[in-house]
């Protein structure tokens, strides 16, 4: 039996495959995908898109903060997954109480992709397949190790507007940031996901700005709003850059894709 620790220190037993899985993680749903085991989720939420068509067959059971427990008790799943953050405890709760094998994953760095394809492979018996995700990331994060080195690039990357709304250094997206060689002028902030001031932003003159599309969709019409930020090195040298929030925000597949295009921006025009 495989003994498996989620990321609330909690240890699984694995005796047989799970065979009927309830993600309500999209970036978890897809890399089952990528793991080869993607047939065995038999439900996901609304958010859970990727990957394109396949996901369009599984049954949905409502968003990531109001899952429909009922209907997730129903279907009788022998692993839920879930995340600490994108997930509500209360939902949590709620599926624990009805006698469910419930999986929390929470990847706060980068590296902890790696943890992430390592346990899922333990959990689904996808080792084979974890380890080609594991080694195509660990070949990511050495290239952005390895490339030319250049002056540590500071970042704005808003999450929403109306109001201006960013992240610091416990989340992620920074980590990605980091490691791609940027530098986030949020990443002091105190709240994780922090409201911010375009005036304040201004002064903290950044070199790059980011607008990805999720979780709001900032498009080419919001590069027109950001006249607080016209003195910056960023808007001056031209380099804001419509990206994908998938890029940035989804740990798993596409972590080494993504640290891989940021690491481009950073370099791009770089003085």
């Amino acid at each position: 039996m495989s003994i498996v620790t989620d990321d609330l220190g909690r240890a699984f037993g694995c005796a047989t495959r799970p065979l009927r899985i309830v993600s309500l993680v999209p970036s978890v749903t897809e890399t089952l995908f990528a793991l080869g085991r993607g047939d065995c989720l038999v439900a996901i939420t609304r958010y859970c898109v990727e990957p394109r068509p396949h996901v369009e067959r599984i049954e949905h059971v409502g968003g990531t903060k109001n899952p429909d427990v009922a209907r997730i008790r129903a279907l009788a799943p022998d692993l839920v997954l879930v995340n600490a953050e994108e997930n509500r405890k209360v939902d949590f709760d709620a599926l624990e109480g009805a006698g469910l094998p419930v999986f929390v994953c929470f990847p706060r760095r980068v590296p902890d992709t790696l943890r992430l394809f390592t346990q899922l492979g333990e959990l689904t018996d996808a080792r084979d397949a974890a380890r080609v995700l594991i080694q195509q990331l660990t070949d990511a994060l050495e290239e952005c190790a390895s490339t030319k080195r250049i002056p540590r690039q500071r970042v704005f990357c808003p999450i929403w507007k109306n109001p201006w709304m960013s992240f610091n250094q416990d989340t992620y997206a920074d980590d990605m940031l980091r490691l791609a060689g940027g530098e986030n002028v949020c990443r002091g902030r105190p709240d994780r996901y922090c409201t911010v001031d375009l005036e304040d932003i201004a002064r903290a003159a950044p070199d790059v700005v980011l607008l990805p599309d999720e979780p709001y969709v900032f498009t080419q019409k919001d590069v027109a709003v950001l006249t607080p930020l016209a003195t910056t090195p960023a808007l001056r040298s031209g380099r804001v850059h419509l990206i994908d929030g998938k890029a940035l925000h989804w740990y798993g597949p596409r972590t080494a894709g993504g640290l891989r295009l940021l690491r481009r921006l950073m370099e791009r025009d770089n003085p």
